[in-house]
């Protein structure tokens, strides 16, 4: 019984880091493909090789994450909270992939965890350990200071990029914003794998922990693999419907403010990821630096209604998994039992 949901875990992992790359494509090609930086089939291609590489080297932090972040008990109960959580988080992806909405899937997958050891607590089993913490650090604390922090320091850096650029044509200003873009969607694209790909791997690994086939001290090069190739092909599957909400319904941008916005957003993750080990959403970090840098304009370009909505359902994204993953781990009880 164990193999069997340990392998159903695998595939859920596997469904789960193809939806994140298939969603969260957008973050790196949106702006560049708006101000024609890139076109969309060298943006995706560009995206899709900094993902591989970036989710292919977070493998290394896959470790420290793990043991940062949640415990599970042993066994089925364990494997059956990474099931039901897995199940959860992909099913609201797919919704706000389907609505063009850019959400969190990293919060979506420790609500669906927090929710999943609530219902294994209901039945009487073992909860997941730290889900106190990480709901704190890795969902309250995100979600309320890395938009702030994105939207702020894209917004402030708009002052010195158009200062530079105050005595030059318009025209040579987009050409060289739009190279520099191009840049930028990849850096992106590879702060975006490391976030993610460490995510994917760390739940694989918590999988093999639960399953009884590693101590934890090490991670398999399959593990890797499964993280970078999955997010990769979903990547190149190209999630246009969330990169337009981000490229023509949020906000109005020129090369200059995208340039900005990626450029900040990048830095915000490779400094989250390798220097932090601190789990950003790469969607929250992306939208709220567009919001930032498009808003700093003499002109109001931001469609309010659409950014309060979007608001909403980032709040909602915690709690929509919880419950869902909570429901799906009763309806699992009898089996993890």
């Amino acid at each position: 019984m164990v193999a069997a949901i340990f392998g159903a875990v695998v595939l859920l992992t596997a469904v789960f880091a193809f939806l994140n790359g298939f969603r969260d494509v957008s973050n790196a090609v949106a702006l560049a493909t708006r101000t024609r930086a890139l076109t969309p089939s060298v943006a995706v291609l560009l995206a899709a090789f900094f993902n591989f590489i970036g989710a292919l080297l977070s493998a290394t932090l896959a470790v420290a994450v793990s043991q940062r972040w949640i415990t599970l008990p042993p066994g089925t109960d364990g494997l059956s909270i990474l099931v039901a959580g897995l199940a959860s988080a992909s099913a609201w992806g797919l919704l706000m992939w389907w609505r063009g909405i850019p959400a969190s899937s990293t919060h979506a997958l420790v609500g669906g965890l927090a929710g999943a050891g609530l219902a294994s607590l209901a039945v009487g089993g073992t909860g997941v350990g730290g889900v106190d913490q990480s709901l704190l650090f890795q969902v309250v604390l995100p979600l309320v200071l890395s938009p702030l922090v994105a939207y702020s320091g894209a917004f402030l850096l708009v002052f010195p990029a158009t200062w530079a650029a105050r005595y030059t044509q318009p025209n040579v200003v987009n050409q060289r914003f739009r190279r520099s873009q191009a840049i930028a969607a990849g850096a992106v694209a590879f702060g975006h794998g490391l976030q993610d790909g460490q995510r994917v791997s760390a739940v694989l690994l918590l999988a093999l922990l639960a399953a009884g086939y590693t101590d934890g001290g090490t991670i398999p090069l399959w593990v890797a693999l499964v993280s970078a190739v999955m997010i990769t092909a979903g990547t190149l599957g190209g999630g246009w419907r969330i990169s337009h909400t981000i490229g023509y319904k949020v906000t109005r941008i020129d090369p200059l403010r995208g340039s900005t916005a990626q450029i900040w957003s990048s830095v915000m993750l490779f400094v989250g990821a390798i220097a932090l080990h601190w789990p950003l959403s790469t969607t929250h970090t992306v939208t709220s630096a567009v919001l930032g840098a498009g808003e700093n304009q003499h002109f109001s370009v931001t469609n309010r209604k659409l950014v309060i909505r979007i608001l909403g359902l980032w709040a909602l994204t915690p709690a929509a998994t919880a419950a869902a993953a909570f429901v799906l781990a009763l309806a699992m009880s009898p089996l993890a039992g």
